[in-house]
C-alpha cells in the first residue's frame, strides 16, 4: 500500500516544509598540537594527532 494523500498541497505549503533543506559550511576548529583547521573530534591530516596524542604516523 502506498500513502494517498486526502487533499492537495499547495505549493506554499510544500515550498515551507523544503525551505529547511538548506546547505551549511563545514565546521572546523584548529588542531591542538599543529594549529591546523580540522574537523571536529577525527583525527588531525596534518599532524596525525588526536586528543593532544599521536594516533597516526603521517608521512
Amino acid at each position: 500500500m502506498s500513502i494517498c494523500p486526502k487533499n492537495k498541497s499547495s505549493k506554499s505549503r510544500r515550498d515551507k516544509r523544503r525551505a529547511n533543506w538548506k546547505m551549511k559550511a563545514a565546521t572546523l576548529v584548529k588542531c591542538s598540537r599543529c594549529g591546523a583547521l580540522m574537523v571536529p573530534h577525527r583525527v588531525c591530516k596534518a599532524c596525525g594527532s588526536y586528543n593532544k596524542k599521536q594516533v597516526v604516523n603521517v608521512d
